[in-house]
């Protein structure tokens, strides 16, 4: 159980913080919800999606939910939950961003976006545990956290057009120029945009203060 006495030398992810002092069973109910809930809403961000003519990745709300909620979860319960919506996803459920040409189910992972997709659980672990260490308290720190999570993102994404999409058509290039550089900018003005949340949660609610 947590105990906001220690919360500012032992900083926890804001799920902890906000039910922590509650019944165990509760919490732990609690924090099955949260994971289905961050999976739902990681499936409701892919609909609000932009194709590009220029490139098989959409433009898509996705990253940010991703880290925002890997934050408030933590790093396991963030990564979970987008486990939960990459089994969903495997499973034929319409999860993923609509497409005209790119399958729904499990060969969605294996396409020209799988890389993106595979990625979710690591970047919402490595923002989340980036959160668990205290950064989301403050404005620049929390965005450092996202930062790092979308690099994951963006690094595995093009890795993974590089070795599967477009070998033959210019390598780490051609991939940069179809899953990088169309949406670096975007995604760095929506994390900007996303880092101001939790802090701005800490602050209001006063859970990190020490009692």
């Amino acid at each position: 159980m947590w105990d906001r006495r220690s919360a500012a030398v032992h900083p926890q992810p804001l799920l902890a913080a906000a039910f922590g002092e509650t019944d165990r069973t509760l919490f732990v109910a609690l924090r099955a919800a949260a994971v289905v809930f961050l999976a739902v809403l990681t499936a409701a961000a892919a609909q609000v999606s932009v194709p590009l003519p220029f490139t098989p990745v959409p433009f898509t709300l996705q990253p940010m939910v991703v880290l925002l909620g890997g934050a408030a979860l933590g790093p396991r319960l963030g990564a979970l939950s987008q486990l939960l919506y990459l089994a969903a996803g495997a499973a034929g459920l319409p999860v993923f961003a609509a497409s005209a040409t790119l399958p729904q189910g499990f060969a969605r992972l294996m396409g020209p976006t799988g890389g993106y997709l595979l990625s979710y659980p690591l970047a919402a672990f490595v923002t989340g545990l980036l959160a668990e260490r205290g950064f989301d308290r403050r404005y620049s720190t929390s965005v450092l956290a996202m930062i790092a999570g979308l690099a994951v993102v963006f690094t595995c994404g093009v890795l993974w057009l590089t070795l599967f999409t477009v070998p033959a058509q210019g390598g780490l290039g051609a991939a940069a120029a179809l899953g990088l550089y169309p949406f670096v900018i975007a995604d760095l003005a929506k994390v900007c945009l996303a880092a101001a949340v939790l802090p701005a949660v800490w602050r209001l609610t006063g859970l990190g203060r020490a009692r």
